[in-house]
């Protein structure tokens, strides 16, 4: 981690709790609010924003809750990272520690025993270890005390460092007085010239070498990890090999000077042994330093493997490491640099050291600051949490509280409704009793009560509107508060997108990498335009091609015959032209067949189709009977509504005659018992007059009694025939809507039939015609019918206007039954219209869009399948055809390939246009849908306010006046009834009294009764006319009961077509988000295609490669035959090794080389015995090989024709296995691209029928408006009404004035009547009193009255206010339609311009085919040309392959040349042979010798072992009590990952033992193999005791007798006595030279030579053969090295082995060859003095070489036995005993 990011995280805390905090003090505040508004009752509105602000918090608590576990998440993985840091370090720490401590232990124990100085270097591990220890960890003690522990650690191992330095600085001291010494042997040897200058050479050689390891180790003070260690105790050892070479080459240097002394000073014998004393105690010490060195070469090369394989180990878990954590490779990228700049500055590691330790330590205060900023986080989001919890529960509470209150509104309503209702019935009860019931008071009493009632229900229904509004105001609070917390929001995401925007800043070294790779997108994207380019100028061509080929397909037949011979002829004379003249016939017959198979199709339609047509004609014949029964049925329903209404009008005529009829059976019935109160009360004396009248009115009364019954009666009748005849008109109904829907239907269904029948005879005929006419023609069309549709559509929408405002206003004048009925027809009507021209331009606009897809379609299916058959003809000539027409058919197939892949690219780019289109479209029409639903919405709710307005305001201000009306009527009628009593009683009285009366005073009397009976007429006049206004009022009221009922309907059925309408979006939004996840998969299956089309890019690239090798290799196929030999002989030498060779196998040779040059050493002797032989089979040798060395030739070159042979034939395999592999490809491309048009014509439909969904909602807007306007108009005539209403109230209130003042004047005068009849009584006392009393009463009762008029005044012009903000109400719905209207029209001229543009974008995607097609044509001209060069290049290689046939022959012959001369050669062999057979017998007796040494150093090889063993053991020992001094040290760390770590440690081990086992074992078994080959190879040798002892004889013998000893030697070895004499008879010159020549007195002659010598060295011939006896005979008696150990626990691991020897001394050339082979040739040496091993193998070998000299000793040939003699016997006795045999 970061200490940058760390500060950040802090940073984001801080700014995090900051914000939690301020929210907790809103939310507080909120609390508040909300505890003090918990008020009941809301709106809808309000209900559904209280929603919208829930929604929003449980989104802003999903983001907050998404961010803290973002947060935690990446604090998680930086503490995962962390640790898992630290427990890697600690790993590594703990290995070093383990290998610093066993390296330790080692060198105390080299130091202990050799005192061999090591040249440590300072420990590069440390400062590592401390930069890792430094690296970013958690804040834990543990790890700190771990780090301590470490660190105390580091600091023991300085102390031993230094130590060591110390002791290397003694040994350094050591070595250089070492030097010293040899510088004072070299000046004393400085007399002896050749020898001593050789010394010096090497002498400076070697220091130079010193010096360059000084400064190599200067140097690298510093190397890398783990190899520091291991290359200072390479050093180390490098020294101790350098010191014992030195030593060794003293000696040897010593050896020589001894022998030179002994050649030349012969007499000084004593000299001589002192000297072989000396060297032979040399050479004892130095076999001991050589021993000692091998083990400490084995020792370290052991501790070599180990260090490869930690570091191996190493190296697998940092790549798994890095796997796992690409995050952290930035923080690793900087530890790597630093411990760079460590290693350059080690000086300032304790600087470093203190940083780093500063640097953790700020780190864990980091971390812990971060760990408490998190427990702050979750501490605040516990309270966020629960803020939230306490804000959602008060939510639920003002949720409960707002539907308690809603409810309570509600029930309340209806209590309202039930007491109305109640009322209503109580005032009809009260009506009915009132006449009955006059005398009674307790009707008053109980209009009180309700009074009181309505009084306490509009008190109630006040409270709820200030609760509504108190609710009302608390919501507006609330969403003002929402508001802020909004802000809020919105500002802690801008907070966070701050936050992210630095995160980003952290991940632009990534975002570098996407840009890179987007930058070859583009690349690669411009590509694919060029391609895309290339395509449709192809597609064009090809469009060419198919018109033309359309035009020759009306070509006759006969024609195409003729053209056929003449093609068959133009065959016959030119070959070439046949395969492209067959081509083109194939086509003209796929063609053919192709407008054959359409013409059989197109008549099997036909024949279909008149058939379908004939079944479509018997459906339309009977949906036209259905049609005709249906419409007699109408006109039937329409007969019998007109009788319904004539019949209503009857019933309503009836209804009110007999309301008529019940008021004067009422009035009767009062009169006829106030007669019978009057007849009762007045004497039996009456009038004639008066029973008549009785009489007449009884018999009045029982007929209007008849009358009643008989319409009662009469009204039962009618409502049960309304009630039938209602649901006649239900059923009716239902059967109409039914059979609508079945004529809707069949219409559908034909209407389609017709469509497909069109479709299909059109499909044909345009196919027949040519393909570029149609386009054309439906190109024209869809301009032309997009123009017809416009002006059709305004067209129709304004017809429709027209007639649906005429019917409404002559419908208005009818009743409301027939009206409803007329318009439903008529509007079913005109939509059935309306909705058959839009089927039929949908439907040929579909037409035209599906041929227009169906035709392109077409073109690529059949160029699709034109492709198809060509590549199938092109694998049929492929699998036939030779190798010239198997290029040209790939050459073909490639390019066919490249012109499908450009169309399919062409056509997909097409594709991805038209989606792109289609989308754009697609959205565009959504936004429009979306607008207009929501201004339906809008003007739906307005509708709805309006006519609840409406409603309520008519039907309250109807329901009081009416109700106030009746009231003062009945009040009225009760007064006039009193009166009249009042008034017949009066004419009773003075009729009595007229009779006792004087006659002058009856005149008076008379004359006033004619008054007062006048008076009675105006009166019942008057009472009539106020009877024939109530019933005028009571009309007026009926009538707008009425009206408000159909309004109440009219207004149930806009509320149904809005729920319809609101279903049909609903069904378009789930339509819209199907089609937008369709969309969303046709966008995936896109990109995959892309995908696709990349890989089939990159196999045509591919194919493009392997084209370009192909002609290359054939340009190459014609080398010269020299080139071709030296070739063959560098193949030869190469592929002697197998080619694919293991690790193991490098290992075993590496230790086979250092076997074989231990060997060498001993076989140096038999090497110098097959020099002698070399001479003679030299010139046998040269011409072996110069005869192999052609044969080699040839045959390589016929193996490399027939290679290149194989190699083209398996490239032309590979080749046809990609064009099916690609032809595959191009059917399942071509197979998607059907799919992706499907795909396209899918939404291309979901297009037109959104589009023909919009036009539906627009017209539904437009009804929707034209409804609004009548709602308006409907008010405004209900305002009218009103006002009437009004008017007529101000009469009925002055005619009441009038009728209470004519009541008032009738009291009077019948109180002036009361006053005569007592003044006519008691006197005409009093009359002024009674007129004053009664002036004031009548002044009272006009003040009274003048009140009155003022509180009517005062509810009259509260009503004009009213009516005013209704006014203005409706004012504001007028301008919100206009405004609705003006967005329509923005809409509209939106759609205008969409269409514009999409024609401008269809004319330039025409451009650009023609632009296309044009380039097409330049790229088909190419493509000619680059097949002419095909041709050409074809036609070279096969001439190229002409002229390599004949150079095969010319190679053959030289074959047979060469066989005759092997035969020669091999005469000659078998000549040899003879000789060899000598040279074996005396190999023999040398192999036997040899047997004895082997076995002993065979014992002493296990005695190594032994002790190897035992060394092992004690490692094994000590390793153990490391692991346990380890693990105590580690006890500290936690308990799983450190048995986790022993575990793989142990694993690795044991992995590792098993490994070296596995090693030695194979070790063991190949030293034993070598052994027995050693064994077998020893067995013909001469014995080396004899040949000493006769050399030790020949020198202790006195000169007179040396001539005996010569000839035994000779008789020995088989020489003839005439010979002997002979070599004795030259004064002994040849021997002795020959003898000195071989014992060596130059720089050649040393001790063990380590190369054969050559033939032309010329010591050979100046040396004597007594002088090379005597040498070769001293060099065999020499004890021999002791073997080598052969331990299976010391064994030396054979990559090891390779490598510390490599180091040393560089492998020899022999080494390299096969060691497989087991012929084991040298380049230098010739092949008949190969060395014992594999001259003389025990078993034949592989190879069928077949010369006489490498075959096996035959079992006839003689053998010699060793003689056995002791070697401390004398030289005489040796002699008598040779003497005696």
């Amino acid at each position: 981690m970061d200490f940058g990011d760390i500060i950040w995280s802090q940073q984001e805390i801080n700014r995090l709790s900051n914000e939690v905090s301020r929210l907790e003090s809103e939310v507080d505040h909120w609390k508040q609010i909300a505890v003090s508004s918990k008020v009941q009752g809301t709106n809808d509105a309000e209900q559904s924003e209280i929603c919208k602000l829930q929604n929003v918090v449980k989104e802003l608590k999903q983001n907050l809750s998404q961010e803290i576990d973002e947060h935690q998440h990446e604090l998680s993985v930086l503490q995962d990272a962390h640790r898992q840091k630290l427990v890697e370090l600690s790993r590594r720490h703990r290995e070093e520690l383990r290998e610093y401590e066993e390296r330790i232990e080692e060198l105390e124990n080299r130091l202990q025993q050799d005192g061999v100085s090591t040249d440590a270097v300072d420990d590069p591990k440390i400062p590592e270890q401390k930069k890792k220890a430094q690296s970013p960890d958690g804040g834990q003690v543990e790890e700190l005390q771990v780090v301590k522990d470490l660190e105390e650690e580091i600091r023991k191992l300085n102390h031993k460092l230094s130590s060591a330095k110390a002791e290397n600085k003694n040994l350094l001291k050591e070595q250089e007085f070492d030097k010293l010494e040899k510088i004072q042997i070299a000046q004393d040897y400085e007399k002896l010239k050749s020898d001593f200058d050789a010394l010096q050479r090497s002498v400076a050689e070697q220091d130079a070498l010193l010096k360059e390891q000084r400064q190599l180790q200067s140097k690298t003070s510093l190397p890398q990890d783990v190899v520091s260690l291991q290359q200072a105790l390479l050093e180390a050892e490098n020294e101790i090999a350098r010191l014992s070479s030195l030593n060794q080459e003293l000696t040897s240097a010593q050896h020589k000077h001894e022998n030179i002394l002994s050649s030349n000073t012969e007499d000084h014998n004593s000299e001589i042994n002192q000297l072989r004393q000396d060297l032979k105690r040399k050479e004892h010490e130095l076999d001991e330093s050589v021993a000692e060195r091998e083990t400490l070469i084995a020792e370290l090369e052991e501790l070599d493997k180990q260090n490869q394989e930690a570091t191996q180990h190493m190296i697998t878990l940092k790549e798994q490491l890095s796997k796992k954590h690409t995050e952290t490779d930035s923080i690793i990228k900087q530890l790597k640099l630093d411990i760079d700049c460590e290693r350059k500055k080690v000086s300032e590691l304790e600087t470093e050291k203190l940083n780093a330790i500063k640097e953790l330590d700020s780190q864990k205060e980091k971390l812990s600051h971060c760990s408490y900023a998190l427990n702050d986080l979750h501490i605040t989001k516990q309270q966020l949490q629960d803020n939230i919890k306490d804000l959602q529960e008060q939510l639920r509470k003002a949720q409960e509280y707002n539907s308690h209150s809603k409810k309570e509104i509600g029930e309340l309503q209806q209590r309202l409704k039930e007491r109305e209702e109640e009322l209503h019935v109580s005032l009809s009860k009260l009506t009915e009793r009132s006449h009955e019931e006059s005398n009674y008071t307790c009707q008053d009493l109980i209009l009180k009560e309700r009074e009181v009632e309505i009084a306490k229900l509009q008190n109630d229904v006040s409270e709820n509107k200030q609760i509504n509004e108190d609710l009302q105001k608390s919501l507006s609070n609330l969403r003002i508060e929402n508001g802020k917390l909004m802000a809020a929001i919105e500002e802690l995401k801008q907070e966070l997108s701050d936050a992210i925007s630095e995160k980003k800043k952290v991940h632009l070294e990534k975002d570098t990498l996407v840009e890179a790779l987007k930058m070859e997108k583009r690349q690669l994207e411009s590509e694919l335009n060029e391609t895309e380019k290339r395509l449709l100028e192809q597609a064009r061509n090809y469009e060419q091609t198919i018109e033309e080929l359309s035009k020759a397909r009306s070509m006759d037949t006969s024609a195409l015959q003729l053209e056929h011979e003449r093609l068959v002829k133009l065959h016959q004379e030119k070959d070439f032209k046949l395969a492209e003249l067959k081509k083109t016939i194939e086509q003209m017959e796929l063609d053919h067949q192709e407008t054959k198979d359409m013409l059989t199709t197109s008549l099997g339609g036909q024949k279909q189709l008149t058939d379908l047509i004939k079944e479509k004609e018997e459906f339309i014949e009977k949906y036209k009977n259905q049609a005709l029964q249906a419409k007699q049925e109408l006109e039937e329903y329409m007969k019998v509504s007109k009788k319904q209404d004539v019949l209503k009008q009857n019933l309503e005529e009836k209804d009110r005659s007999l309301a008529v009829m019940k008021e004067e059976n009422n009035h009767l019935k009062e009169e006829i018992e106030r007669l019978k109160d009057q007849q009762s009360r007045s004497t039996p004396v009456v009038e004639p007059k008066t029973l008549d009248i009785i009489i007449e009115l009884e018999s009045e009364v029982t007929q209007l009694k008849v009358i009643k019954n008989n319409l009662e009666e009469e009204i039962k009748v009618h409502k049960k025939t309304i009630e039938d005849q209602n649901q006649a008109t239900v059923k009716l109904q239902q059967s109409l809507q039914e059979q609508r829907k079945e004529i809707d239907e069949s219409k559908l269904q034909c209407q389609q039939m017709n469509v497909t029948h069109e479709r299909l005879f059109l499909e044909k005929d345009e196919e027949i015609k040519n393909l570029q006419k149609t386009i054309e023609q439906i190109k024209t069309q869809l301009h032309k019918e997009r123009q017809i549709i416009q002006t059709d559509a305004s067209d129709l929408f304004q017809e429709t206007k027209v007639q649906t405002l005429n019917g409404e206003n002559g419908n208005e004048k009818h009743d409301l039954s027939k009206a409803e009925i007329e318009r439903l027809v008529k509007g079913i009507k005109e939509r059935e219209m309306e909705i058959k021209l839009l089927n039929e331009k949908n439907v040929s606009l579909s037409q035209q869009i599906d041929q227009l897809s169906k035709d392109e379609v077409g073109k690529l299916t059949r160029i699709i399948q034109e492709k198809d058959l060509e590549i199938q003809a092109l694998n049929a000539r492929v699998s036939s055809a030779s190798y010239r027409q198997d290029v040209l058919s790939l050459q073909q197939q490639l390019q066919a390939y490249v012109l499908e892949r450009e169309q399919v690219l062409a056509v997909l780019s097409e594709k991805t246009r038209e989606n792109s289109q289609l989308k754009t479209e697609y959205r565009n029409i959504m936004d429009m849908v979306a607008a207009k639903e929501a201004a339906l919405v809008r003007l739906q709710e307005e509708n709805r306010r309006l006519s609840n307005r409406s409603e309520n305001s008519s039907q309250d201000m109807s329901r009081e006046t009416i109700q106030n009306l009746s009231r003062i009527i009945r009040e009225k009628d009760i007064e006039i009834d009193a009166l009249s009593q009042k008034c017949q009683t009066l004419l009773t009285v003075l009729q009595t009294s007229s009779t006792g009366a004087d006659n002058g005073a009856g005149g008076v009397n008379s004359n006033q009764f004619e008054e007062l009976l006048q008076e009675r007429d105006k009166l019942k006049q008057q009472v009539k006319k106020m009877e024939e206004w109530k019933q005028q009022v009571i009309t007026t009221v009926q009538n707008m009961q009425h009206e408000s009922a159909h309004l109440q309907e009219e207004l149930h059925r806009l509320q149904a077509q809005i729920s319809v309408e609101s279903d049909s979006t609903s069904r378009l939004q789930v339509d819209y988000n199907g089609l937008i996840q369709s969309y969303e998969q046709n966008e995936k299956k896109l990109k995959s295609f892309s995908q696709e089309l990349a890989q089939v890019q990159h196999s045509i690239g591919q194919l493009y490669n392997t084209k370009d090798l192909l002609l290359s290799k054939l340009d190459l196929v014609t080398p010269s035959v020299a080139t071709a030999a030296t070739v063959s002989q560098l193949s030869g030498v190469q592929c002697s090794p197998p080619e694919a060779l293991s690790e193991e196998s490098k290992l075993l040779q590496n230790e086979l080389e250092q076997l074989k040059k231990k060997l060498q050493e001993k076989d140096s002797t038999i090497r110098i015995l097959q020099e002698n032989n070399q001479r003679l089979s030299d010139s046998v040798a040269t011409a072996s090989e110069i005869e192999r060395k052609s044969q080699e030739g040839t045959e390589s070159e016929m193996r490399q024709m027939k290679e290149k042979h194989d190699v083209l034939q398996k490239s032309l395999r590979e080749k046809d296995i990609l064009i099916k592999s690609k032809s595959d490809q191009l059917l399942s491309v071509s197979e998607n691209l059907s799919n992706k048009e499907n795909e396209n014509e899918l939404l291309k439909q979901a297009v037109t029928n959104l589009k023909e969904r919009n036009l539906i909602l627009e017209m539904d807007i437009r009804k929707l408006k034209e409804e609004n306007e009548k709602i308006v108009a409907r008010c405004r005539e209900k305002e009218t009404e009103f006002r009437a209403l009004q008017e007529t109230n101000m009469q009925f209130s002055m005619m009441l004035k009038e009728k209470e003042f004519e009541s008032h004047s009738m009291k009077e005068k019948a109180l002036a009547f009361e006053k005569l009849l007592k003044d006519k009584e008691q006197g005409k006392t009093g009359e002024l009193n009674q007129l004053l009393n009664e002036v004031k009463s009548m002044q009272e009762k006009a003040v009274t009255f003048q009140q009155e008029r003022d509180q009517v005044m005062v509810a009259l012009k509260q009503k004009q206010m009213e009516t005013s903000a209704l006014q203005s109400e409706v004012q504001h719905l007028h301008e919100k339609e206009q405004r609705l209207n003006q967005e329509l029209e923005r809409l509209r001229n939106h759609l205008l311009e969409m269409e514009d543009s999409y024609t401008r974008e269809a004319l330039a995607a025409e451009d650009r085919e023609v632009k296309l097609r044009k380039k097409v044509l330049i790229l088909e001209e190419k493509l000619a040309s680059s097949s002419t060069a095909v041709e050409n290049a074809s036609h070279q290689a096969s001439l190229q392959v002409e002229s390599l046939q004949e150079q095969l022959n010319l190679v053959s012959k030289q074959r047979d040349e060469t066989m005759l001369q092997l035969t020669i050669s091999q005469d000659q062999v078998k000549q040899y042979a003879l000789s060899l057979a000598n040279l074996q017998m005396v190999l023999e007796q040398f192999q036997q010798e040899e047997k004895a040494m082997y076995s002993a150093e065979l014992e002493r090889h296990q005695k190594q072992s032994a002790e190897w063993k035992k060394k092992a053991e004690n490692l094994e020992e000590k390793v153990v009590s490391l692991q346990e001094s380890l693990e105590e040290a580690n006890a500290a760390l936690d308990a799983a990952s450190r048995l986790t770590e022993q575990l793989d440690i142990k694993e690795e081990q044991i992995e590792e033992l098993k490994k070296e086992g596995e090693i030695r074992r194979e070790m063991l078994e190949d030293m034993q193999n070598k052994l027995m080959n050693l064994m077998n190879s020893t067995e013909g040798k001469v014995d080396k005791l004899l040949m000493r002892n006769l050399f030790i004889g020949h020198f202790h013998t006195p000169k007179n007798k040396r001539l005996e000893v010569l000839r035994l030697m000779g008789s020995i070895l088989g020489l003839k006595k005439e010979e002997l004499d002979q070599l004795l008879s030259e004064e002994q010159r040849g021997v002795t030279r020959w003898v000195t020549g071989w014992l060596g007195g130059g720089a050649g002659s040393k001790s063990v030579p380590s190369t054969p010598l050559r033939p032309t060295h010329q010591n050979i011939f100046n040396s004597s053969f007594s002088e090379l006896f005597v040498k070769f005979l001293e060099t065999e008696s020499r004890p021999s090295l002791p073997p080598p150990k052969l331990s299976v626990h010391h064994m030396k691991p054979l990559g090891a082995v390779g490598t510390g020897k490599t180091s040393s001394t560089p492998p020899n050339s022999q080494m390299q060859d096969s060691p497989v082979s087991g012929m084991g040739r040298r380049p230098n040496a010739n092949p008949f003095l190969a060395p014992r091993s594999a001259a003389v193998p025990l078993i034949t070998p592989a190879s069928s070489s077949g010369h006489l000299l490498m075959k096996p000793i035959s079992d006839a040939l003689p053998t010699f036995t060793p003689l056995p003699v002791s070697p401390d016997a004398s030289a005489g006795a040796v002699l008598k005993d040779l003497l005696k045999q």
